[in-house]
């Protein structure tokens, strides 16, 4: 069925609100100015990622298994959508407009996978054939699967190359993380069919999977470029000790051998900090933000904040912006307004998008009119 967002938001008028935070549309303080942050649809069961479409389309996932293409204000479902394992952290992931979409009509989407009573991490490419998607095909799929239900990663990248780099929780299996024969707690890059390139760190080496481009990750829940090419991750720590991230070829992240956190309910985890040969991060949060989706951003509408790194945080309800050497400088905007900010991405015309997974709502932020 057909959710027009103009019908929902009359039906809101007449009702007691089923949303929290800011009203359609807020203007708001930043460092950068005022900004307009406009609702652009609501009532989605915990969306988890954003895309967007030649031509204004955007499309959004939720993490109960549905897909759904939003065309001029009306959010239309997508038929074709796989068999989700729902459980606990698990469901529909991220979905990501390739490159070449133009010529070839494929998005890619990440998942969990039901497998032998549990699931796994599977990365999948259809065709978008107006509201279904057509000649759909897993390429890749976490060995193995595990029973428990967090630490999936499920974020992909699509590097100017063509190549995907793909990141995979450890499936609270933390002693795998930093082992090469499995694919948990690790960014796997990958070809388009899912192979591994010749190229791959450890093509060729025994016993490793040939897939791995770094290891020693925990839960990485946000991806994205940098203006270079390379690749950034924003990953979830245990008790403090977030991170952000720049995987190169090889590298060991070093869980659960160093971190900057500790046991839930208290101690160490791991020998410290740091180790040789441990890849340090390139920022860390105690206590921990719970960081999620990530967006190096343009400058295109907002020159000074050209090179800012903007994540969203699920336990504390912002959106953090990092900028200056090392990451060191942090500015939270929107403290406590949105619940759960899950996803941020930067539109073709520079403005930001952001999911609010606890509102049910995506939501768009760009330079307030003067009033």
């Amino acid at each position: 069925m057909l959710r027009h967002l103009v019908f929902k938001h009359l039906v809101a008028a007449v009702a007691p609100p089923l949303l929290a935070g800011p009203a359609l549309a807020e203007r708001l303080g930043t460092s950068a100015g005022v900004v307009e942050v406009t609702r652009m649809a609501d009532g989605f069961d915990t969306p988890w990622s954003i895309a967007f479409l030649p031509g204004g389309d955007w499309l959004v996932t939720e993490r109960g298994g549905a897909l759904s293409r939003v065309a001029d204000g009306v959010v239309i479902p997508i038929e074709g959508v796989p068999e989700v394992w729902a459980n606990g952290q698990g469901g529909l992931f991220d979905v990501v407009v390739a490159r070449d979409f133009a010529t070839t009509g494929e998005i890619f989407l990440t998942y969990a996978e039901p497998r032998g009573g549990g699931a796994g991490t599977a990365l999948a490419v259809a065709r978008l054939d107006g509201e279904r998607l057509a000649d759909f095909r897993v390429i890749f799929r976490q060995e193995p699967a595990a029973t428990g239900s967090v630490h999936f990663g499920g974020r992909v990248v699509e590097a100017p190359d063509g190549t995907l780099f793909l990141t995979l929780g450890e499936r609270g299996e933390r002693d795998t993380a930093r082992r090469l024969d499995n694919h948990r707690g690790k960014v796997a890059r990958l070809t388009r069919d899912g192979a591994a390139p010749p190229d791959n760190p450890f093509v060729g080496v025994a016993g490793a999977r040939p897939e791995i481009w770094s290891y020693g990750h925990r839960n990485p829940q946000g991806a994205t470029l940098g203006p270079d090419g390379t690749l950034w991750l924003v990953e979830h720590g245990p008790r403090g000790g977030d991170e952000v991230n720049q995987p190169k070829p090889g590298a060991d992240h070093g869980w659960p051998l160093v971190t900057h956190g500790e046991e839930y309910g208290g101690g160490a985890i791991g020998i410290g900090a740091e180790a040789i040969g441990v890849e340090p991060p390139a920022r860390v949060w105690v206590p921990s933000i719970a960081p999620s989706g990530l967006a190096i951003y343009s400058g295109r509408l907002w020159p000074e904040w050209e090179g800012s790194f903007f994540t969203g945080s699920l336990n504390s309800d912002f959106l953090s912006r990092l900028s200056g050497e090392g990451l060191t400088s942090e500015e939270r905007l929107f403290d406590g307004a949105f619940a759960r900010i899950r996803d941020v991405r930067e539109a073709p015309d520079g403005a930001l998008w952001f999911i609010a997974e606890g509102d049910g709502a995506v939501w768009r932020m760009a330079p307030a009119p003067d009033p």
